[in-house]
């Protein structure tokens, strides 16, 4: 062998280590290049050029990739080298796809055609294949990898990335087991030629596990994904696109969002539009998931514009989906819309990509209802749902949705309620697999519309029961799973984000988070870290009786009063359960409920603060008067006796009401009927154990606090600063039968597990009692905002005292808003007393409150704030 004939054979095993190995071979390309150039010998010279140029496309450094084979074609045309040339062809054309230049590509691989040197024509069939794949020809695609894969002859490179192509594909149409097995197989020799390829096999996994429904574990592969792209050397923007993805499922909107915009900026700043282009796809889809319709159609239109420049018509479809979809929640949806929504149906479903063409048909459902075309909206709500069957959990929600829907446009009601039964089920289980109450929480939002569909059919029917049993069908269901315990990761972790605190009185916030300085931004990462691996454990089990009857409940409140409240469209109504009847009541428009509650609130909040006598006063005055009003909105139209005991449960974002001052009598509250059934249960079966009185750091009034308080329990267990640490509360938790907390407390409304309470030596947050499952028999938070739970989609709520009663603790009283804490001693001292006496936290609460002052700003305002949770 010649010396030239060994240079170009080094060419070609060079570019083999460049596929295998970029980052590590770029080096070796380029200093081949260099000798290349000095040797006199076109064919080492193009070979090196393409190994170059691959090392450059794998660093998203297309541009240069394009300029270095715009040399290697030039070069190996004067030289008439036919071979070289087609492989230089069949490489740029990969490159123009990636730019954008689909037509350009097409003319690469038409010209290569009759120079391919025969032993590489499964390269040409290889790159012929992946341009059907952007372009959206999904059949043709696979049927290619298909035949590349039985075809002995076919490089291992190409292998590879054929079985990983033919994955994403069966991904898309449901195949999920024929996916995994693909990459099963194929994972072994991805292993034997190098780092990039593996990282490749590990990203589409994740992807098709996320699309099988396998959320929490297509995480976890995600993030063992970006390991493997970072050990590779890799950029990240295809990894944030398909992450972004994931998250988008789980609801995880705003991480979701970052991780697409993140994908976006990186191939813009690279000059990738072909990948670009998909990521701002995401950037809209998340921007209507956020009700952000105008984002919606800004990044629909800019990624339809560069889909229809890049020539791909399925992503042209998606695009202008969303755009459709954006004017149709703004309430703008026209004839135009539902001729293009029909046409959008009909492309994605004949490219098989089933969870798009469901969505596609759904939409076009819903455009023709919106326009009375009722006919044509039934046909193509049918054809989601025919098309939703035995995929996957959303898709099938999808499914469920557009059989409601139908039904409901043909005025079968009883079938309208079915399919919302049967999807909510599904998403039952779903949700019930899911390994964090946070990710429970948020899949509960997928199920929003069918409960409102199936809210509409029995509310027309008037009758109480049927209308209570529907609402709790979508009311807290998250809290009725419970995860195991913490593992010991998680445990050392949460341990290191107290440790973090220490010395530090400002916890992480939605505020500060961004521009605080190193501490703070130190805890916002310990924070992510905990999230993310409580993504990731295992799924919980569901409590069973998730269902309690009108009868059992009937008997459980005795003379009592339950008042539950819905909501159904923009308008409120409650269900009225007393002794001997029950009623529904519609209440008018909730936006005035909420309109009062915001601005009781701000005037809560001046009340506790140093202001002049005449601030004071007019802040009070508008206290009192949005009381008046909010219980003529709630209270007054359910015509409950004045001094009656209730148990009033709200929706999600009702719960911050200050409901006792609303009303005449005890008032206990709930997050669902059931929840409080169970703490009723949980109180006659009754469950003695030690009092706990606990004293937080730097609270003027908790030293007095405590000190009164043992005087009322002398046997009580009692820990002060520095001993009142997290740990030592939480030991001592665990079985207690009545435990009061004196402390500091922050709301963490962007993520109440890490709502916090402050005690010596760092915080103790919701996260940890969620992950211990420690819960006393009876609890009372004397801080700020501890009773504030946060609502998510679909009336789920998250806080601590949710937690407590998902774990058992039968009875809380709690503040919704930040307290004055000296002020707050006399009303804890009357409450213990009263329990002490046999009280419940309901009627002993109801009596402390009684004794204050309310001419007192600070008085008034621990009136106003505190409530009873549960029944003990």
């Amino acid at each position: 062998m010649t010396q030239r004939e060994d240079l170009a054979l080094h060419a070609r095993r060079v570019y083999e280590d460049v596929i295998a190995d970029p980052v590590r071979s770029a080096r070796a390309a380029d200093d081949l290049v260099r000798r290349a150039r000095g040797s006199a010998h076109p064919e080492a010279l193009v070979l090196a050029l393409r190994a170059a140029a691959w090392a450059r496309r794998a660093r998203l450094l297309d541009g240069e990739a394009k300029d270095l084979l715009d040399e290697a074609a030039r070069i190996a045309r004067r030289h008439r080298l036919d071979h070289a040339l087609a492989d230089v062809l069949m490489t740029r054309a990969a490159v123009n796809q990636e730019l954008g230049r689909i037509p350009a590509a097409r003319r690469d691989l038409d010209h290569a055609v009759p120079l391919v040197a025969p032993d590489r024509t499964s390269d040409l069939a290889f790159q012929r294949a992946i341009l059907h794949h952007n372009v959206g020809r999904l059949t043709d695609a696979a049927r290619t990898y298909r035949s590349l894969l039985a075809d002995a002859r076919t490089p291992d490179r190409i292998r590879v990335i054929a079985s990983n192509n033919l994955a994403m594909i069966d991904g898309q149409r449901g195949r999920h087991r024929d996916a995994q097995r693909l990459l099963d197989r194929i994972a072994p020799v991805a292993a034997g030629i190098g780092p990039a390829l593996v990282a490749m096999i590990v990203e589409t996994r994740a992807w098709v596990t996320v699309q099988s429904g396998q959320l929490s574990e297509g995480l976890r592969l995600f993030e063992e994904s970006a390991r493997a792209h970072e050990r590779a050397g890799l950029p990240l923007g295809e990894h944030y696109v398909e992450y972004a993805d994931a998250l988008m499922d789980l609801r995880l909107l705003p991480e979701a969002s970052t991780a697409a915009r993140m994908a976006v900026e990186v191939f813009r700043s690279n000059g990738v539009p072909l990948m670009g282009a998909e990521a701002e796809l995401r950037v809209a889809q998340l921007a209507l998931l956020l009700d952000d319709t105008d984002g919606a159609q800004q990044a629909s239109a800019r990624a339809a514009a560069e889909f229809d420049r890049q020539r791909r018509p399925v992503w042209r479809a998606r695009a202008a989906l969303v755009q459709i979809e954006a004017r149709l929640r703004a309430g703008r949806v026209t004839e135009a819309d539902l001729r293009a929504s029909q046409r959008i149906c009909r492309t994605l479903t004949d490219a098989g990509t089933w969870h798009a063409a469901v969505r596609a048909h759904l939409t076009a459902g819903r455009a023709a209802a919106d326009l009375r075309r009722d006919r044509t909206a039934v046909r193509a709500l049918r054809r989601a749902a025919e098309l939703a069957r035995s995929q996957p959990v959303l898709v099938r929600l999808a499914g469920h949705v557009a059989s409601a829907l139908a039904a409901r446009l043909r005025r079968h009601g009883g079938d309208a309620l079915a399919h919302c039964r049967r999807g909510l089920a599904d998403l039952a289980r779903h949700r019930t697999a899911l390994p964090s109450a946070e990710l429970r929480a948020l899949a509960s939002g997928h199920g929003v519309e069918l409960g409102q569909i199936g809210l509409e059919v029995v509310v027309r029917e008037r009758a109480p029961r049927s209308v209570l049993d529907w609402m709790e069908r979508t009311r807290a269901a998250a809290l009725l799973t419970v995860e195991p315990p913490a593992d010991g990761e998680l445990e050392e972790e949460l341990a290191e984000l107290r440790a973090a605190y220490d010395g530090a009185d400002t916890p992480v916030t939605s505020t500060n988070r961004a521009a605080a300085g190193t501490p703070v931004t130190r805890r916002a990462a310990l924070e992510s870290r905990i999230r993310r691996r409580t993504w990731q454990g295992r799924g919980g089990a569901e409590r069973p009786a998730a269902k309690i009857g009108m009868g059992p409940l009937r008997e459980l409140l005795g003379d009592r009063v339950l008042v539950e409240y819905g909501r159904l469209g923009g308008q409120l109504m409650a269900v009225v359960v007393e002794p001997r009847r029950s009623r529904v009541v519609p209440l008018g428009d909730t936006e005035a409920v909420t309109t009062h509650v915001r601005a009781l609130r701000f005037a809560l909040r001046r009340l506790t603060q140093d202001r002049p006598a005449e601030a004071l006063a007019a802040a009070r005055l508008s206290a009192d008067h949005r009381i008046t009003r909010l219980r003529e909105l709630t209270l007054a139209p359910v015509r409950v006796p004045r001094d009656a005991e209730l148990v009033i449960v709200p929706p999600a974002t009702l719960q911050s009401i200050p409901w006792s001052a609303l009303h005449d009598g005890p008032v206990s509250l709930a997050p669902s009927a059931l929840f409080w059934a169970r703490t009723a249960t949980a109180t006659a079966a009754g469950r003695a154990g030690p009092v706990v009185l606990v004293e937080g750091p730097a609270l003027t009034g908790a030293p007095d606090e405590i000190h009164r308080l043992r005087g009322l329990y002398p046997d009580a267990t009692t820990v002060t600063p520095p001993e009142s640490t997290a740990v030592e509360v939480m030991r001592l938790l665990d079985g207690a039968g009545l435990v009061h907390l004196a402390c500091h407390g922050w709301l963490r409304s962007d993520n109440p597990l890490f709502s916090s309470l402050i005690l010596s030596g760092g915080p103790l947050t919701a996260q940890e009692l969620v992950s211990h499952g420690t819960a006393p028999h009876r609890m009372v938070f004397a801080s700020c905002q501890s009773g504030a739970d946060v609502a998510y989609a679909g009336d789920e709520v998250l806080g601590f005292v949710s937690a407590l009663l998902a774990r058992g603790t039968a009875g809380v009283v709690a503040s919704a808003a930040p307290v004055p804490d000296v002020a707050a001693v006399e009303l804890m001292h009357a409450l213990h007393r009263c329990l002490i006496a046999g009280r419940t936290m309901a009627h002993a609460l109801f009596e402390a409150r009684a004794g204050l002052d309310r001419a007192d700003p600070a008085s008034f305002v621990n009136w106003c704030t505190f409530s009873a949770h549960g029944a003990a």
